[in-house]
């Protein structure tokens, strides 16, 4: 599909991004050729950045990135429409939509979100999350032979819950015997026994992350 858009002189194209189940839209961005590949292989949007000159993928400092459910391309070949399933938020105002304004100046659109904790320095978290989360769906897809992930997949619910119970203990353990570095190491493996159990469940990382937003 990349060699039928017309780029522009600059080597981009803008493309509109529309949330797939309500029809709003969200956000108007630009893609160059290898943006455009990138989300294509990826399944989640990337974007040329013209300000910084550089390639960004949606979300991946804060954590509400976009799921690619389809991309359409206009008669004239020189403008993508891209549907999507949005996590958390689109607009880094903490608007659903960057389109939460009229031509007066008014909020038609609330706030859902404080765009503070997105944004600060150094929240890799939702990052790494979300690229583990993904990896743990790849492997669930494709049972490759060898991956800890496929056997715990082939072993079942019952043996993802056992692991989930025994990396819970191990981190009470070393809570307990105040060992700092021992609770990081243990933590990591809870976490990522979770992420095995959420997608084995069909649960989305953005669904519990709006839960903790509700709660807060």
């Amino acid at each position: 599909m990349t060699e039928q858009i017309r780029f522009d002189e600059q080597g981009l194209v803008p493309a509109v991004v529309q949330d797939q189940k309500s029809g709003q839209v969200l956000m108007v961005a630009y893609m160059n050729a290898e943006a455009l590949q990138r989300t294509k292989e990826t399944g989640y949007t990337w974007f040329f950045s013209r300000s910084r000159n550089c390639l960004w993928m949606k979300g991946e400092s804060s954590g509400h990135r976009q799921k690619v459910k389809q991309i359409l391309y206009d008669c004239d070949q020189d403008a993508l429409l891209i549907l999507v399933e949005q996590t958390g938020v689109a607009c880094h105002t903490g608007h659903y939509s960057c389109f939460y304004r009229d031509l007066a100046g008014n909020e038609i659109e609330p706030k859902r979100i404080d765009p503070a904790p997105m944004y600060a320095a150094g929240q890799e978290g939702p990052a790494i999350l979300y690229e583990l989360y993904n990896l743990i769906q790849e492997r669930r897809e494709q049972m490759p032979e060898g991956s800890y992930t496929t056997y715990l997949f082939r072993e079942g619910i019952d043996k993802i819950l056992k692991k989930v119970g025994e990396e819970n203990a191990e981190v009470i353990i070393a809570a307990k015997n105040k060992k700092k570095e021992e609770v990081v190491y243990e933590t990591a493996d809870l976490l990522y026994h979770l992420l095995v159990l959420l997608v084995e469940q069909n649960v989305e990382l953005g669904e519990i992350f709006a839960e903790l937003r509700r709660r807060r």
